[in-house]
């Protein structure tokens, strides 16, 4: 599914990843854990295409990732949710959801994609006209998975 195969990454002259290799199969789930700066967010950027190796692949379902641009990254079906959840806050829960549906096929699959994540986290759906920025963290959090999953 996720082949991550000796990434190399530098942010300028300064080398932050070493040959990192790692392998997630499907219904897998993999956990990176380490101290802060150990890589684990540059590492997530470089699937996301956010940042971009020096060398080494990344592919999923047999797609190169470390070429593509991060448009068609979420086209393949890989969203990254940042940390601090970044959500529009003078919009609604709706509004916010809609925007992670704005192009291609999750566009087309936006109701039905809204249904899902409503169905995850019901309380979005029972509060969906309120305004973001007046949410508690933890309904943030919910909505920024959600939007991500919009996409």
């Amino acid at each position: 599914m996720l082949k991550v195969n000796g990434i190399n990454v530098f942010y300028g002259d300064l080398q932050v990843l070493w040959d990192v290799s790692f392998e997630v199969k499907e219904k897998e789930i993999l956990v990176l854990v380490g101290a802060n700066g150990a890589g684990k967010s540059t590492t997530l950027k470089t699937i996301s295409s956010l940042l971009t190796p020096t060398s080494g692949t990344i592919e999923f379902n047999g797609v190169r990732l470390d070429r593509l641009p991060p448009n068609k990254i979420i086209e393949q079906g890989i969203v990254h949710v940042p940390e601090g959840r970044r959500l529009f806050p003078d919009m609604s829960i709706e509004e916010n959801l809609i925007m992670g549906s704005l192009f291609g096929e999750s566009k087309s699959k936006r109701d039905e994609t809204m249904e899902y994540a409503y169905a995850l986290f019901p309380r979005l759906k029972e509060r969906r006209k309120q305004m973001a920025g007046t949410l508690s963290g933890g309904e943030q959090q919910m909505l920024a998975v959600g939007r991500g999953l919009m996409s």
